[in-house]
């Protein structure tokens, strides 16, 4: 009897994803983590994804009604999941009778984010299990998350996973006509020609007629006749007679 020789067993490159609890040391970490996964997406998208600020990334820690989850691979955070088991938030705007009047108990995903260097090795799969292994426990029927319309990737990812259009919360933009808040541009006027020489920038008159007899500081000359001899002009009103016009 021949032995025949077993094939050898493929190697596995040994990785694997860890998922825990977040810590407070977690948080500078996690921050910057998640900047970097939607860098791109808010650069494209009307309004912001996440994160929206450091100083709510820090309250959402805690809150006792969400839970926040990092996944890693040898130590390196590769993943993210923030979930709520109530609408919170003041800046939410979940309608919670919409989901009660439906016999709807959801799970609200606020944050599902996979690093760039993970993304199609099934990072964000084990997260969606995870996520769905957290809403049964907690009797919660239905994940719900929010997504950017104009973000196909992610739009294509969940569609493929069974995730369905609730409701539409469309913007809409109207184009205000109106004026510019800044003047137009405005001709100036054509230069001054130059003044003659001797003469004053802007009067014509010579210097001592520009400045005038009170500025000079003398009294007023006598106008010279016509042959150059001066005349003196007297008037006299007798006291007997009545003025005339």
């Amino acid at each position: 009897m021949s032995e025949t020789k077993s094939s050898p067993r493929r190697k596995k490159d040994g990785l694997e994803v860890r998922v825990r609890r977040i810590h407070r040391r977690d948080l500078n970490r996690a921050w910057e983590f998640l900047k970097l996964v939607f860098r791109d997406v808010n650069r494209e998208t009307v309004e912001y994804q996440r994160p929206r600020s450091k100083r709510r990334f820090l309250e959402v820690y805690s809150s006792e009604w969400i839970e926040q989850l990092v996944y890693e691979v040898n130590g390196n955070i590769v993943g993210y999941s923030e979930c709520a088991f109530e609408a919170t938030g003041d800046d939410n705007w979940v309608n919670p009778r919409w989901f009660e009047k439906r016999g709807m108990r959801p799970l609200f995903v606020e944050e599902l984010a996979v690093h760039p260097d993970y993304q199609g090795r099934g990072v964000g799969g084990f997260i969606l299990e995870q996520l769905q292994h957290l809403a049964r426990t907690r009797g919660c029927t239905h994940l719900v998350l929010e997504v950017a319309e104009n973000n196909e990737s992610a739009l294509s990812w969940y569609r493929t996973r069974s995730f369905y259009k609730l409701d539409a919360a469309i913007f809409l933009a109207q184009k205000v006509p109106g004026e510019p808040d800044l003047l137009p541009p405005r001709h100036l006027k054509p230069r001054p020609a130059p003044p003659a020489e001797g003469v004053g920038p802007t009067t014509g008159l010579v210097p001592e007629e520009v400045a005038g007899p009170a500025l000079a500081g003398r009294k007023p000359r006598a106008s010279r006749a016509s042959g150059g001899a001066r005349k003196k002009v007297v008037v006299s009103v007798s006291k007997d007679e009545p003025d005339t016009e």
